[in-house]
């Protein structure tokens, strides 16, 4: 018989994208004020995998991947999905969104990005949300899975999540010790 055990505290990543770097950065002000501090901003990328949000969010899109400092609890995902689309309802102008927040969780042993699109390999969690696992780390290396984005594997977007894997790790490392201490 398995005996039910409580996870270890996940870090909050996200991507966020829009056609202006303006309300890129509005955006992530807005989230940091309720998430709390981030701890990793990635640079001004652009964001060309795909034409999909084009037409609601412009042609030229540009992204910003962070991390945020607190460790929270895996359950609160969907809340903070719902939270995040509180926020892109901020920013809407004529019907359309101008911003896209794509939140998830990095843990040791995977990255999971929450969405209200349902599909074969995205489990329910609640209120409208699934659990999309996009990365998986094997053999000391985040790696994809049959159905991550293009953008999520590639090989630089790997780097910086196993950088902020280290962070993580880390900080799991130094709460142990204030545990034990």
């Amino acid at each position: 018989m398995s005996r039910p055990t409580l996870p270890e505290p996940v870090k909050i990543v996200s991507s966020v994208f829009s056609g202006s770097a303006d309300i890129l950065h509005k955006a992530i002000a807005l989230l940091s004020e309720r998430l709390g501090g981030i701890d990793y901003v990635s640079a001004l990328l652009p964001f060309a995998y795909t034409d999909y949000y084009a037409k609601e969010l412009g042609p030229s899109l540009v992204r910003r991947f962070i991390s945020f400092e607190a460790l929270v609890p895996p359950d609160t995902l969907p809340d903070i999905k719902l939270f995040t689309n509180r926020v892109e309802e901020k920013f809407v102008s004529d019907g359309n969104r101008l911003v896209n927040i794509d939140p998830g969780y990095l843990s040791q042993a995977h990255l999971i990005l929450a969405t209200g699109k349902a599909y074969t390999h995205r489990p329910y969690i609640r209120e409208g949300i699934y659990a999309d696992l996009t990365l998986i780390f094997v053999n000391h290396t985040f790696r994809r899975v049959e159905w991550s984005y293009p953008d999520y594997a590639d090989e630089a977007t790997i780097v910086m999540f196993n950088n902020i894997r280290e962070r993580y790790t880390a900080q799991l490392a130094r709460k142990r010790v204030q545990k034990i201490t």
